[in-house]
């Protein structure tokens, strides 16, 4: 085939007639990848141009055939100026044989290639590999929605257990001690550290439920957080030892009586129940005189409501250690406060007799008998 001087194979390939063969070679790479079919959805240009540069490389990439091409392209560039030199001198009237000169045809080096010879090889697609850099990106992005889905549900939590505990100190301030429990269930299931819910559920675990194990662990769990203030620490110590008492734990319930009245002094609640733990379980009558002392005093200064049984209580606590004017001085205080209040003229009857008053005795124990104390009855019978 003879090589065409408009478009010969190093202009194809974009190289020099001098280029040398690596040149050659990596413009081939180059080019087959720009005009490769698969890249231009089969585009017939670039099909075309595609077999120009696989027919260009073909040639001058073998160099026994490049030699050869190199002699012909001269011979041909030689014919092409000697044909331009005669063109010069022609009239532009000037006919061949009589017929007028056509216009000079495009010169190709050969028609355009038929499907048949296409012979290009698909470039086969890569499949996407995950490095040690990308597994460290995506397991960072899982680990990031994790902990912004956890983030989310711990600010919901709190956000559902601080209103479900609002609403039970409303309830609970109202009386309403059934839904007052039913707020606090559910802010323990929200937050089940939250130690002002703890410790209000555990009071009503204590006072309306009955159930003083179940309190007691409330309490404890409470003060193992930081959240609650001394006040509220020495509240739930006395509520504490309240459980414990009435578990039959005395010991116990002094302890926690004792750490309520370190933080909180004024706490004339935990004197009194600490007093009657001394006083009825450990046997202890001056201790618990000095507590029911201390604990009236403060609720009087307060302008309080006088907790008469135990005023009573500190008559029998006077009555052990044989200060029987202050002990009678505490019964008729209680009997001018509640006159049908059988067990303190029972009381004072014991008094009596303790005191060898064996007609005084057995008059308040017949008024403690008609005011419905049974237990008045058998210490009646000894004065018929």
């Amino acid at each position: 085939m003879q090589p065409s001087v408009s478009q010969n194979h190093y202009q194809i390939l974009g190289v020099a007639a001098t280029a040398s063969a690596a040149d050659i070679k990596r413009a081939y790479r180059r080019l087959v990848v720009q005009y490769h079919p698969d890249k231009h959805g089969g585009d017939i240009r670039y099909e075309e141009q595609f077999k120009a540069v696989a027919v260009a490389y073909g040639i001058l990439g073998d160099p026994g055939k490049r030699a050869t091409y190199d002699f012909q392209l001269a011979q041909a560039v030689r014919r092409l100026d000697e044909e331009r030199r005669r063109q010069q001198y022609r009239p532009a009237s000037q006919h061949v044989y009589g017929v007028p000169m056509p216009p000079p045809a495009p010169l190709r080096t050969r028609p355009p290639a038929g499907s048949r010879e296409r012979h290009y090889q698909r470039i086969p697609k890569q499949q996407p590999r995950f490095n040690g850099r990308d597994w460290l990106l995506t397991l960072l992005f899982i680990g990031g929605i994790v902990l912004l889905a956890l983030a989310v549900k711990v600010t919901m939590d709190r956000v559902s257990a601080t209103s479900n505990y609002e609403n039970g100190v409303r309830a609970y301030a109202s009386g309403n001690l059934g839904a007052a429990y039913s707020f606090l269930e559910e802010t323990l299931h929200f937050r089940p550290d939250y130690a002002p819910a703890l410790r209000r559920h555990g009071e009503l675990e204590l006072l309306l439920q009955d159930a003083p194990h179940a309190a007691r662990a409330d309490f404890k769990a409470a003060l193992q957080t930081p959240d609650l203030s001394p006040r509220d620490k020495a509240a739930t110590y006395y509520y504490l030892g309240r459980s414990e008492a009435k578990l039959s734990q005395p010991e116990a319930a002094e302890q926690s009586f004792t750490f309520s009245l370190k933080l909180d002094s004024t706490c004339s609640a935990a004197h009194l129940a600490r007093g009657e733990v001394r006083l009825l379980d450990l046997q202890q009558a001056a201790q618990a005189e000095a507590d029911f002392t201390a604990g009236l005093a403060q609720r009087r200064r307060a302008g309080q409501a006088m907790p008469w049984h135990f005023v009573q209580l500190r008559g029998l606590a006077r009555t052990a250690l044989q200060r029987y004017d202050e002990a009678r001085n505490d019964y008729f205080e209680v009997i001018r406060a509640n006159p049908t209040d059988g067990r303190t003229h029972f009381l004072l009857g014991k008094l009596a007799a303790h005191t060898g008053d064996s007609a005084a005795a057995c008059e308040f124990y017949r008024r403690a008998v008609g005011l419905g104390y049974e237990y008045a009855q058998a210490a009646e019978k000894g004065c018929k």
